[in-house]
């Protein structure tokens, strides 16, 4: 379903397109089926949910954005008071929600929750009398570890950080307050949440310092770990649960994509016309140093503590800095990483760091740790490697301009030319993956260095909207419901019903974006633009003209699938605009655009599902609408039960193309 927008409203109400500064994304819960209604959950239903944005042309497109649904604000009479009556309702069931929620669980706290605060202490600062990262990134590790073990209940070991960014220093005396807790458990691994503030005990002001997301893994020495699920129970804990998956699944295709992107784009770069009269040789920034594992760097198996050696690594790396910039650097963000293995008392331990390049106002330095355990040896395991961004700050907390650095021919080049490709993967990862929804536009443009954030954006947003608790049914005909809500400045459309059909073959049917003339008079035709990998695909959808309009809408579209990823998962087709040079905005038609929509297939029983539509949209549509949205169910109804009998005309039917998705 994808939502049906004027060029008009577009670009009379742009969306800003800030970057969020802040640690990786949070991603806002997707509404699960027991979240809908208790009806709707024992009867399993399928939904759509359709969100829009103001336009000239006052029409909703429901499945896809290709279903017009005419709102008219005049010669209606009692708009206005069956909209507000809608608003009551949404109200009431809101407040019955959250008094229920308060007395069910009132004081409660999440079982894998840990909480750590410390005080910084001039033992724990830097030059400049802020608290060192290391110190911080050792009291994450160890916070982490500790929920980590409390889900285990057994000894547990860190895999990975994602990125974090740092956004404000702690001084002494002030506060570091760490919250942690696993977001999900997977076969041994899980996902760890961390929130990091400081407090100043004097003004009692409090700032947020960073988030962070760990992936631990659970070890027994003498039998295989086989973690118990974890349950969610509040809404954000049911949003950070849904979207693990799918940061999970980013994380283990991490690296063949960094490999990708760097042996295929074109890296920009500007050696070659740089002025070269203020640089500093990146030879001269190099820095090895060895540390001997001791006890007090270990846990209670013997192995190094993460943290430490994260602590270690940014050691290294912040001497690097300073020798190229003759300052004080801080330490703003760390990309992603993984431990490639373990290490344990009495490892001796090389760290290398090394600038890899420079830019105006930022510095990449890359860190290497190796590990060996005699003198003799001449073989060392590669224990972890980090890309860490320094900046050096002036007086007023300004960066400045840093000089040129200037590699080594060879290996010095091929790190200098990654450093420029790493830069932009991580900005466009920042930008997508950490952006706020109504902060991303409506359509982003496609390249190849930004579609694994791009779909990890798209699947997240519908799961997001799913996990919400607030849907308010608003019309039933015929077993099919149209529950709707209203959330800041969002409109949100959600339809469901029960289809005796195979959720897997639901699922491979409606994946094929081609086919969806047979069942939508809405869609006139569907190409397949791209087919980027067994997962994604770009497609161009034409749908008819509108009302008295004489052009024909066109919508470019991302459509990302998953499989689920557990037991009481649901598969997933997601939608969102995309931007492409071979497919711009043409007179002939008028282009239309969403920014999340798709469906959702729970398997209820033996050729049974639960098939849901969902549709999201810009902010401002909520001020046009004036009608009673249940009457305007009865275009929902129609296209949705012939989507339905597609389903069953079509369950023994599946195209060759699509059993491998």
């Amino acid at each position: 379903m994808i939502q049906n927008v004027g060029n008009h409203l577009r670009r009379s109400d742009p969306q800003p397109a800030a970057p969020c500064a802040h640690a990786p994304w949070k991603v806002p819960p997707p509404p699960e089926p027991s979240d809908l209604s208790s009806d709707a959950a024992s009867s399993g239903r399928a939904s759509l949910i359709f969100q829009a944005q103001p336009a000239s042309v006052l029409a909703l497109l429901t499945l896809g954005g290709v279903l017009d649904l005419h709102i008219r604000l005049s010669h209606q009479p009692g708009l206005s008071s069956v909209f507000s009556s809608r608003s009551a309702r949404k109200s009431a069931s809101r407040a019955e929600k959250d008094g229920g929620a308060m007395a069910a669980g009132e004081g409660y706290r999440n079982p894998t929750e840990v909480q750590m605060s410390q005080l910084v202490l001039p033992c724990h600062t830097n030059q400049r009398g802020e608290l060192s990262v290391g110190q911080l990134l050792k009291w994450i590790d160890t916070a982490a570890c500790l929920s980590a073990e409390r889900h285990a209940g057994c000894p547990c070991v860190t895999a990975s950080m994602d990125d974090i960014y740092f956004e404000h220093t702690i001084s002494v005396g002030q506060v570091v307050n760490i919250k942690a807790k696993v977001n999900r458990a997977f076969n041994s691994s899980m996902e760890v949440g961390i929130q990091v503030a400081s407090e100043d005990l004097c003004s009692e002001k409090q700032w947020s310092v960073c988030k962070a997301l760990a992936t631990f893994v659970a070890h027994r020495e003498l039998s295989r770990v086989k973690l118990k699920p974890i349950t969610p129970r509040t809404e954000e804990e049911k949003t950070e649960h849904s979207v693990a998956a799918e940061r999970r699944r980013m994380r283990l295709v991490y690296a063949d994509t960094i490999k990708d992107l760097l042996a295929n784009c074109v890296i920009q770069d500007d050696l070659e016309s740089r002025d070269c009269s203020h640089t500093v040789p990146a030879e001269k920034t190099r820095v090895e140093s060895v540390e001997l594992v001791l006890p007090p760097h270990a846990n209670h198996q013997g192995n190094t503590f993460g943290g430490q050696i994260m602590a270690w690594m940014e050691n290294v790396a912040t001497i690097a800095a300073s020798r190229l910039c003759r300052a004080h650097p801080t330490l703003k963000a760390i990309e992603m990483f993984h431990f490639r293995g373990p290490s344990q008392v009495g490892d001796r331990l090389v760290l290398k760091a090394i600038v890899n390049n420079t830019f105006k106002h930022s510095m990449e330095v890359g860190v290497c740790v190796e590990a060996y355990r005699q003198e003799a040896e001449t073989h060392r395991r590669h224990i972890n490697s980090a890309f860490m961004t320094f900046v050096v700050l002036d007086a007023d907390d300004q960066p400045q301009t840093l000089p040129w650095i200037r590699p080594q021919p060879g290996d010095g080049e091929r790190r200098y030319r990654e450093a420029s490709a790493r830069k932009k993967i991580r900005l466009d990862r920042k930008y997508i993956v950490s952006c706020k929804q109504a902060e991303m536009p409506l359509s982003v443009p496609w390249d190849p260095s930004n579609q694994v954030y791009l779909s990890y954006n798209n699947v997240s947003s519908l799961k997001m909207l799913v996990a919400k608790d607030d849907w308010v049914l608003s019309s039933e005909t015929n077993q099919i419901r149209l529950y709707t809500l209203e959330e800041d400045k969002f409109l949100a459309f959600h339809l469901e019903m029960l289809v005796h059909v195979d959720a897997t073959q639901a699922f491979l049917l409606l994946s094929d974006l081609c086919r969806r003339p047979e069942w939508d008079k809405h869609c006139r035709s569907v190409e397949l633009v791209q087919q980027v990998d067994e997962d994604d695909a770009i497609y161009h959808i034409i749908s008819p003209a509108l009302g008295g309009d004489t052009k024909p809408q066109d919508f470019v579209v991302l459509a990302s699938r998953r499989k689920p990823c557990d037991n009481g998962d649901p598969y997933v087709i997601a939608l969102r605009s995309v931007t492409l040079p071979t497919h711009r905005e043409t007179p002939e038609y008028r282009r239309g655009e969403t920014i999340c929509s798709g469906f959702c297939f729970w398997r209820e029983g033996d050729q049974l599902t639960k098939v849901s539509y969902y549709n999201q949209a810009t902010p401002g549509f909520l001020n046009y609408v004036t009608t009673n949205v249940a009457g305007l169910s009865s275009e929902f109804y129609t296209t949705f039960k012939a989507c339905e009998q597609f389903l069953l005309d079509n369950r023994n039917d599946l195209a060759p193309s699509l059993q491998t998705l």
